[in-house]
């Protein structure tokens, strides 16, 4: 067999083992077997796989064990894919699934060029985005805190006749309340305490945000996006820690799509037929997005946060926030007055925010904002 011959490589990953497949250019698919995940093993694989052709493609799904397979076959000078679990080709009949037909599955699709590649991060990139996610379950964290503290003094009969927003007020109300039963003082002493430690875990992981973000690439498409309304200091912080490098996306489109805030569609012959968005890609990103995108409901201005986050960022970038502004405002009143519900609106509104996202966090890496200036 010619040694100019392509080697697909099928990895299928679990957290213990891996099963291997394999074809040879066009010849059948055969199972190479199952082997562990230390580094040792891996190696052991990469020298019999260099020692059966000179080109290897090796693929492998997305999933928990991360992108530390990726890069290590990518040293050993492998081309590897991590592609999208949800877009592997299936057949509708095909219900047997194991680790072998899986392995076999993806060498096939690989061969045909039907698989789609996910964005593999830089290790820095990851571990910033790891820093992120951490602040951000610490906030769902302390929501769910919150709620539970709420849900104890309502099945008591306890209710705050003012704001219950958890402010200054709130919070001394809640320092005056006491229990007849000692165990449920206990109960509720946890709770106060369970949200005060949350409080004190997201104060640290913001602080280490902060100052993390100075040093990381980029921090210029954080600061241009904070110039945006609606995008403060955490929502820039985590929209690029998911995006990554926007250069990625030819086209705003791809963004739009890669965010799962497209419409589905489903069309045939002369009829078009269009649905609820598609709700693809990162789903926290999409959060992100669609809660940025509920403050052009109001009138477009510029409030002295906005302005204040905007000390320092080039004036190209804060014209185009400016009109990011005056069309979304507008573009949310028209399809109210249209009859759309304001679901629908702030949707259509995040799409198009997702445009201009692109082309500031873009114009963000292009103009090169100061990284010794950053917006309060």
């Amino acid at each position: 067999m010619s040694q100019d011959s392509t080697l697909y490589v099928g990895l299928d990953v679990h957290k213990d083992s891996i099963t291997v497949a394999y074809a040879m250019g066009l010849d059948e698919v055969e199972l190479f077997g199952k082997i562990g995940t230390t580094h040792m093993e891996v190696d052991r694989l990469c020298k019999r796989l260099q020692s059966k052709a000179r080109h290897v493609h090796v693929v492998y799904e997305a999933g928990p064990c991360g992108y530390g397979l990726n890069r290590r076959l990518v040293e050993k000078g492998f081309d590897c894919m991590v592609c999208a679990p949800s877009l592997i080709p299936r057949k509708p009949g095909d219900r047997v699934k194991t680790d072998r037909r899986d392995a076999f599955k993806l060498v096939r699709s690989l061969r045909a060029g039907d698989l789609s590649a996910v964005h593999v991060p830089t290790v820095e990139d990851e571990a910033f985005r790891d820093l992120a996610r951490a602040w951000s379950s610490g906030r769902d964290d302390l929501k769910q805190a919150r709620q539970r503290l709420k849900s104890f003094l309502l099945s008591h009969g306890v209710r705050y006749c003012g704001l219950a927003n958890w402010g200054p007020a709130h919070r001394r109300w809640l320092s005056t309340l006491s229990f007849d039963s000692a165990w449920q003082q206990l109960a509720f002493n946890e709770h106060r305490r369970t949200i005060e430690d949350r409080l004190a875990q997201c104060d640290r992981l913001e602080a280490a945000l902060h100052e993390a973000v100075v040093s990381w690439r980029f921090y210029p498409v954080v600061l241009a996006l904070q110039a945006m309304r609606g995008i403060q200091f955490t929502s820039a912080v985590g929209l690029v820690s998911e995006l990554g490098d926007l250069s990625r996306f030819e086209h705003p489109r791809q963004l739009m799509a890669w965010l799962g805030v497209t419409p589905s569609e489903h069309s045939s012959g002369s009829k078009r037929r269009q649905g609820s968005i598609t709700k693809a890609g990162n789903s926290y990103a999409r959060k992100l997005l669609v809660e940025s995108a509920w403050s052009y409901q109001h009138p477009a201005r510029v409030s002295k946060d906005i302005q204040s986050r905007q000390e320092g960022i080039p004036k190209p970038i804060i014209d185009r926030a400016w009109d990011a502004q005056l069309r979304l405002c507008g573009r949310y009143r028209r399809l109210v007055a249209r009859g759309k519900s304001r679901q629908v609106a702030i949707i259509a509104v995040a799409r198009e925010l997702a445009a201009f996202i692109w082309d500031i966090g873009r114009m963000g890496m292009t103009l090169a904002v100061p990284q010794s200036e950053q917006p309060a």
